[in-house]
């Protein structure tokens, strides 16, 4: 059926996509793992929005959301706005929701951070 396309299947970007939008600094990078799993390490310049919270926080006004994560919030328009976990299940689950809520740029690095690791690390 073709209405099932669009549950199973978010855009993505790879690692050298990745590595190119920030080297550029066009990207907005969440990290949607538990906070300490984050601490633990990250990708550099990735905000961490642990997914359980994920909603209220691309939710909120723009200045609530500045103030609690000390960034801005991005815009529904954004183009780069990329979402990534452990091993890639969160992060397809947080792009899924970010492009549900309307951020229509919302993209999913499916290597995740182990591939990061892997790669970078």
């Amino acid at each position: 059926p073709n209405g099932s396309r669009a549950s199973s299947s978010v855009p993505t970007v790879s690692l050298p996509e990745l590595r190119l939008l920030l080297a550029s600094g066009r990207v907005r990078l969440f990290d949607v793992r538990s906070r300490e799993e984050a601490a633990a390490g990250t990708i550099p310049g990735a905000l961490n929005i642990p997914v359980s919270e994920l909603e209220s926080a691309l939710q909120m006004e723009p200045a609530a959301f500045q103030a609690l994560y000390s960034t801005e919030k991005p815009k529904l328009d954004d183009e780069n706005v990329v979402f990534f976990c452990q091993i890639g299940k969160r992060g397809f689950q947080a792009t899924q929701l970010a492009r549900s809520l309307g951020y229509t740029g919302a993209r999913h690095y499916a290597g995740a951070y182990r591939e990061w690791l892997e790669k970078e690390g």
